[in-house]
């Protein structure tokens, strides 16, 4: 029964993708990376929410709020604003210059060597932080509910080889031979399925704990541990201690909103699907929608690391990224188990599809088509690209199994892992945006800077400062570095932002009405959470 279901959702899922792509020419540059730029704001919505909330979120998240309380909410909630900056200021910038890619931005605005220089590190970021981790965690949640070491008569570490190494290998098939609109389509009926089982698991848990009322769950849960749903941490951050603190508040206001910016306004995976828009209105429209998803995706990623405390206790403490598996199995029915998998199967194929494609755009258009073959046409670069998902496929793969046993969580390590590119890239595309005066000498000093200052401070002097507020200082610092090193050599003229005339670039009328709903509601929703 479990995999009926399991393989009826997962049919279900590609016969669709392949039905849509039936007519889609998938041999042209726009088609393959970008989906023909004919993506709509559902569409983008739900693969905006798919590309992000993988099973490192579920496994991560969850785990680090079972062990640590609601207080890392703040990763989700503040999400929302910054996608109402990326809907009003960003995106009709992008699409009005008519981005394939991030780095395109950087060439026009800089040169070609800045948008050489953050190409590659956003494909090292892609192969060195994420995939493993999407991998990782993911073989970790099906190993976990399908058993399929015993099944294999194997040991669990061998078991959960064996489960990377099928995930990858499905998951380098779709981003190879479907392209963009393929992980879209897959994205939108898969992000359905997901807000319905990740949904399922606290209300099924919290039902059982209440005798059938989910009100009076809620509440036993809250009365077990109070002090778990307290979303402002005693911390600071500062001093002794701060490396081990999860998210101090004052975090807010250092540099959890700069990732947060870049994540949501820069970030290749994301803005891809932005850039595949078939219009300025239903790229704001998709960016919106997500912003209010991610209002809510707590309920999926750290309500229910608050009821496994409720059912464990500190039984998982030592091992805390076990814990949801542990809970989907107490909690969801025999007979749902297999759609639930299905649906952490696209979770996960979402995230690392969506990272193959992305990387295999920087590299087939920002790097082998200036620097290798610049005469190379439609069909040569969409190959380039599917040998360049094959070959980063392989090497998350390979890497995967050796990020286990991080020693604050897996959703933890990702970040820390993330400050040594996110930080210095976004200061770079934001000084393009707003600072004129800053040069291409400058961007690339800035960047140089960036990428030492953080792996100085966090992993060779490891200084008492949270890591969150190491990205605030450098950012800052990196800002400062660029307009120094730019006037030792000024940028030459003025840059300013072309129409490619691509696209309709009139904006949705209600944009800035959502928009000021979403800042209210985040605002509201967390103070109302801090006087708990």
């Amino acid at each position: 029964m479990i995999f009926l279901s399991f393989l009826l959702f997962t049919g279900f899922v590609a016969f669709y993708a392949t039905y849509q792509l039936r007519k889609d020419k998938l041999s042209t540059k726009d088609g393959y990376f970008l989906g023909g730029r004919s993506l709509t704001g559902i569409v983008i919505a739900g693969s905006l929410l798919l590309t992000n909330i993988s099973t490192e979120h579920l496994v991560g998240m969850n785990g680090s709020s079972y062990r640590n309380g609601a207080i890392i909410i703040a990763w989700e909630v503040t999400s929302a604003l910054a996608l109402v900056i990326g809907a009003l200021y960003f995106a009709p910038r992008y699409l009005k210059m008519g981005l394939t890619t991030i780095p395109e931005f950087l060439e026009k605005r800089f040169d070609g060597l800045t948008r050489t220089l953050v190409a590659l590190l956003l494909i090292i970021s892609f192969v060195a932080t994420l995939l493993p981790i999407v991998l990782y965690t993911g073989a970790l949640n099906i190993e976990a509910i399908f058993e399929i070491s015993n099944l294999l008569n194997i040991t669990q570490t061998q078991g959960i080889w064996v489960t990377i190494l099928v995930v990858g290998t499905i998951g380098a098939i779709y981003a190879i031979f479907g392209g963009l609109k393929m992980v879209a389509y897959t994205d939108t009926i898969n992000g359905f399925g997901l807000l319905v089982a990740g949904l399922l698991v606290p209300i099924l848990a919290l039902l059982s704990i209440g005798a059938g009322n989910l009100f009076h769950g809620l509440g036993e849960v809250f009365n077990n541990s109070p002090e778990k749903f307290n979303v402002i941490s005693n911390e600071n951050g500062v001093g002794e201690g701060a490396r081990s603190a999860i998210l101090p508040f004052e975090v807010l206001f250092t540099g959890l909103m700069v990732n947060q910016i870049y994540f949501w306004t820069m970030h290749q995976s994301i803005i891809q699907r932005v850039l595949g828009a078939v219009s300025l209105k239903e790229a704001q429209k998709g960016l919106l929608y997500t912003g209010l998803l991610k209002i809510l995706v707590p309920l999926i990623i750290v309500l229910p690391g608050l009821i496994a405390f409720y059912y464990f206790g500190e039984s998982y403490y030592d091992n805390p990224d076990s814990v949801y598996p542990e809970l989907v199995k107490k909690v969801m029915p025999f007979w749902l188990t297999g759609f639930f998998v299905a649906v952490m199967m696209g979770a996960i194929l979402s995230t690392f599809n969506s990272a193959l494609n992305s990387a295999a755009t920087v590299f087939s258009l920002g790097i082998y088509k200036r620097y290798i073959s610049k005469g190379s046409n439609d069909q040569k670069l969409v190959s380039i690209g599917k040998w360049t998902s094959l070959i980063l496929a392989v090497f998350a793969i390979g890497i995967a199994p050796f990020v286990a046993n991080a020693p604050d969580g897996l959703y933890q390590l990702l970040q820390q892992l993330n400050g040594i590119f996110f930080i210095p890239i976004a200061s770079v595309i934001t000084a393009g945006f707003l600072f004129p005066k800053v040069s291409a000498f400058g961007a690339k000093v800035g960047l140089s800077f960036g990428l030492v200052f953080y792996v100085l401070m966090y992993y060779v002097l490891e200084v008492n400062l949270h890591f969150v507020h190491i990205w605030g200082i450098e950012f800052v610092l990196n800002i400062g570095i660029m307009h120094l090193a730019s006037l030792y050599r000024p940028t030459k003229e003025r840059f300013s932002i072309q129409n490619a005339d691509i696209l309709d670039l009139k904006p949705w009328k209600y944009a800035k009405h959502f928009s000021v709903f979403l800042v209210l509601f985040t605002v509201v929703l967390y103070f109302l959470l801090g006087s708990v």
